[in-house]
This record gives C-alpha cells, structure tokens and sequence, in this order.
C-alpha cells in the first residue's frame, strides 16, 4: 500500500504562515525515519497522514482508499508522542478499548488485543494496570494499541523519547519484526541516535521543507571525511543542514 501526500498546506492559525506549505511525500516501504529539530513540522506532517487533521488544501490517500474513511483509519495507526495511561485499564483493556474506538466489536478487540501485545512482547503485562507499567513498557502499550486493528501503515511520533539505550534496542527488534510482517513504518525524532543501521530510509525535514529524503546509505553518504566513528549520522545530518543553510 502507498501512503501519499500531495500538495498539502496545514497551519494552525490563518493569521500565522503554515507549517506545511504545498507539501508532497509518499512513504517508502520498510522503515523509514523521519528526522527533524523539534518544530520542523514532523508532528503536523503525521497528523496529516493519519487524518487526525486535514489540510487547507491538498490530498492525503492510500492506494484507492478515502482518506478518513473506516477503511483508510483501520489501515493507516498513528501513536502520538504521549501516552496517557488510565489507572482504571489493563494493558489488555486498554488497547481492547483503542480497538472498540476503531470499530472492532468487543470479542475481536478483546481477542485481538492480547496478539497485539505478544507483537510488542508484552504479553506477560497483559493484566497489569497501565499506571503500574514503566515508560518504555507504556510506549510500547501505545504501539499494541496501534496494532490491533491489522495496520498496514504505522506512524510514530518520538516513540523512543524517554527510553534507556536497552529499551531503544528492544522497541527496534520489534519495529524490525512488524516490518518483516509487511508494515510499513515511519518513525519522527529530533534524535539522530535513532538511526539504526536497520532502517531502510531516511527523510530529513526542517522548517517544513524535506532537506533529503533517500535510503540510509544515500543519506549516510552526506557524513564527512575524518567523522568519528559512530557518529556517521550524526556528522551527515549536520552536513545536511549546513548545505541548505540551516545554522
């Protein structure tokens, strides 16, 4: 399936110029990153994708699905930066409930939820309140919940913010075990720590322009000469910047 943005404009205020401006991206296959500073407009852009906000002007579509429609919010999963816990719900009610909100009924939501959370191997806190589970543990909450209604297209907005290295390691083994089951994924950070050597693309956003957008080694390709080793992406996407005349 091919998630595409075509032409669009978002601001939140008519008074102020628009985040997005005559906008155009179409998502790759595999895992791509999305990375940016924060404001750059990568919050705005997934919304957009997911139709959790429509643009002025321009069109959002999924093959020959209606964005907005039934069909198009079941297969495109949008997971915001926060997630906010309810102490009254399980980890397995909670992404039930995510479900029923997307049109499931009860027995397959409640039936799906615990796939859900064995996909993000939480399967063993399936039964523990949400308020009781660790912050890592709760993105990966909101990702089950993203998960549960068969999603083909996976949008995550700074999902690593607050985890340890261990729990990045962890949340990229299983962001490389759902794109194996054919998601696409598009994942936003102002970190450029969270370009793992398995990602496929890399799309570099700022003030609402794409500065690049190609594979990771095409992206990589920009580090320079004498770069440390280990900061390669670091040293591209300063080089990146620096190019365009981003200081």
């Amino acid at each position: 399936m091919t998630l595409e943005m075509v032409s669009c404009t978002y601001g939140y205020r008519r008074r102020q110029p628009p985040i997005l401006q005559d906008f155009s991206y179409r998502l790759p296959e595999g895992l791509t990153v999305l990375l940016g500073p924060n404001g750059a407009g990568k919050s705005t852009m997934l919304k957009l994708a997911a139709t959790v906000i429509r643009p002025r002007s321009g069109t959002v579509t999924l093959d020959d699905i209606t964005a907005g429609t039934k069909a198009f919010r079941k297969a495109v999963a949008w997971m915001p930066q926060d997630i906010v816990p309810m102490p009254s719900l399980s980890a397995r009610e909670y992404v039930a409930y995510v479900g029923w909100l997307k049109g499931m009924n009860r027995n397959e939501a409640w039936h799906q939820a615990r796939r859900a959370l064995s996909r993000v191997k939480l399967a063993d806190k399936a039964d523990v309140r949400t308020n009781q589970l660790s912050g890592g543990q709760l993105r990966r909450v909101g990702v089950a919940a993203a998960l549960v209604h068969d999603t083909r297209v996976l949008l995550l907005d700074e999902p690593t913010a607050g985890m340890d290295p261990h729990q990045r390691r962890v949340f990229r083994d299983i962001l490389n075990n759902l794109i194996t089951e054919e998601v696409q994924v598009l994942l936003s950070t102002h970190d450029v720590a969270d370009l793992a050597e398995e990602a496929d693309h890399v799309t570099v956003l700022h003030s609402g322009r794409v500065l690049h957008d190609g594979t990771t080694h095409s992206f990589l390709s920009h580090t320079p000469a004498g770069t440390v080793s280990g900061r390669a992406a670091e040293g591209a996407y300063t080089a990146l910047l620096t190019y365009h005349g981003v200081t």
